[in-house]
């Protein structure tokens, strides 16, 4: 489906063809052309092809979808594949976005994601000054909204893991929920990690030694889109790192947890064998036995298991079994 399309020049919209009067469009403006698509049909994707000479590798990539983030170079044009993520109610709902990048042209394809480019647009039409720059700043701009975006989602997964932190030691915390949320938590991370690291790769390409011809007058925006890749990836790591932390001291917790239930079980039955024992010397069925026709005999018995069992009872509550 046909999001957007105009062609600049100079900073300014001139014209909004079609997909059909794409190219004669270009032909009659000296301009560029700035094309977004969302989940396209396989017609617009041929007719788009057909009028700005697209590679048909990277035509069919966007078809398919499911590309790992990479940027590839098909002589003077660009095509790049990045990954839009957002929260959703089971983990990171992953969508994609296709760029191709030519001397004349930028065409974003958009797939299974809601998250929009309209504002990135709009503020590239308040910077006519940049817009002027070409297609290499709307690559740019279009990169370094979807880098933005990766932000807010480490936020809130240090913000999850914080309140872990602080709620983990709590007395009679339900370890199983938290291993499970600390499980949740490694699983988005992982998906935000497949979406950074290799878009680093990318991002490299784009400033200092060989850059492409269309991204050479933006090599300064491409090193600062770079650096907050760099920055995503260290509070990724330290995250990884943070949980991994997170669930050994969880299992330690539940070791403790479960040990102190033996030791608590120990005691008691230690405080019950010793009662018992006692009974069942008393309890012998022989003819002569001291105290047996002793009228006080019974509560005597009663009284030293209560004393033997009281002595005990204080011996493990001293020592923190009970």
């Amino acid at each position: 489906m046909l999001i957007n399309s105009a062609v600049y020049e100079d900073g300014r919209i001139v014209c909004e063809p079609g997909l059909e009067g794409v190219s004669e469009a270009l032909q009659s403006q000296s301009g560029f052309v700035w094309i977004a698509l969302r989940d396209p049909s396989d017609d617009e994707l041929q007719l788009l092809q057909r009028e700005l000479d697209l590679p048909p590798l990277a035509v069919e990539d966007a078809r398919k979808g499911l590309q790992r983030p990479k940027l590839e170079e098909y002589g003077d044009m660009l095509f790049a594949a990045m990954h839009l993520l957002e929260a959703g109610p089971d983990g990171l709902e992953v969508g994609e976005v296709h760029v191709f990048v030519g001397a004349r042209f930028v065409v974003s394809v958009r797939h299974r994601s809601a998250q929009g480019f309209l504002g990135v647009r709009d503020r590239a039409e308040r910077e006519p000054e940049l817009l002027r720059q070409g297609p290499g700043f709307v690559f740019y701009a279009l990169m370094d909204a979807v880098v933005d975006r990766y932000f807010p989602l480490i936020d809130a997964i240090d913000a999850e893991l914080d309140q872990l932190e602080t709620t983990m030691f709590l007395p009679r915390q339900d370890r199983q929920a938290v291993v499970e949320r600390l499980f949740g938590l490694k699983q988005r991370l992982t998906t935000l990690r497949h979406a950074v690291t290799p878009l680093l790769e990318v991002a490299s390409k784009l400033h200092g030694g060989r850059v492409p011809v269309v991204c050479k007058s933006m090599q300064d925006y491409f090193r600062d889109v770079y650096d907050h890749l760099l920055r995503i990836q260290a509070s990724i790591d330290a995250a990884r790192e943070t949980i991994i932390a997170a669930t050994q001291v969880n299992l330690t917790l539940v070791s403790i947890d479960e040990s102190l239930v033996t030791k608590r079980l120990a005691a008691w039955a230690a405080i019950f064998a010793a009662s018992t024992a006692l009974a069942g010397i008393w309890g012998m069925n022989f003819e002569k036995m001291p105290e047996l026709r002793w009228a006080f005999g019974y509560p005597m018995a009663l009284g030293v298991i209560a004393v033997v069992s009281g002595a005990l009872y204080w011996r493990f509550k001293r020592l923190g079994w009970l």
